[in-house]
């Protein structure tokens, strides 16, 4: 995945290939140095398109396990820390900003707004800030920290996901299960309203995995993903 797979993409087939490998990237690195060197390269390689094609951000997840997260929260704390800085020494010169995303079931290391927001603290870099997705922040014992999203710094608020979920109980909810905003059991409301009093002021992402979705007519999801977000833009 050098300079000539990078020549051999451009535009939006480049924001897609970004868009597709680049969420596979898990920060924490509970892996094996083979694995660790492979995502390194593939992150560098997103780095690369992500200045060719203008795009001033990349997503990093933590790490999913099989059964609930047992790692302690410290060992996540330092770890993810690390991490995120050695991810921003090779993002900086690009040009390429990280914004760190908590994924709301306990399967992720980091699956909270506060635990997010204290790792990024830490790390204290320009470049590294969050994503707040409101399925993540539901998944999290429905919404019961979304007020920690009013203590981060405009600043260090990069990227805002609105969605909605079909009514399931935690533990069988899954992004899947994905819906357009206020057509579900998310308080969306409470999320951007959170998300504004922030100040920020920044793109409001649609993300959906539904199947269901997958198989309209792109003009026919454009459209309604339109109507059902723009009354919680404010």
């Amino acid at each position: 995945m050098g300079r000539e797979r990078l020549q051999q993409l451009s535009g939006v087939d480049a924001a897609h290939q970004v868009a597709v490998n680049m969420h596979q990237l898990r920060v924490l690195r509970f892996c094996t140095p083979e694995e660790w060197e492979k995502l390194v390269e593939l992150f560098t390689f997103g780095c690369k398109v992500a200045q060719q094609i203008g795009n001033p951000y990349i997503i990093v997840v933590p790490t999913v396990t099989n059964e609930i997260c047992t790692r302690n929260e410290k060992e996540i704390f330092d770890d993810s820390v690390k991490v995120l800085n050695e991810l921003a020494d090779i993002a900086e010169p690009y040009g390429v900003k990280l914004s760190f995303e908590p994924i709301g079931d306990k399967k992720w290391c980091v699956n909270s707004v506060r635990q997010a927001l204290e790792i990024v603290n830490a790390v204290n870099r320009d470049s590294v800030g969050l994503t707040v997705d409101c399925i993540n922040v539901y998944l999290h014992d429905k919404c019961t920290d979304v007020d920690y999203i009013r203590k981060i710094p405009k600043e260090k608020l990069f990227v805002f996901h609105i969605n909605d979920c079909e009514d399931l109980p935690l533990g069988i909810l899954d992004h899947c299960h994905r819906l357009m905003p206020g057509l579900g059991a998310i308080p969306v409301q409470e999320v951007a309203d959170a998300v504004q009093a922030v100040g920020y002021d920044g793109p409001a992402c649609l993300e959906l995995f539904r199947p269901e979705y997958w198989r309209m007519p792109a003009e026919d999801v454009i459209r309604m993903g339109a109507e059902t977000t723009r009354p919680f833009l404010g």
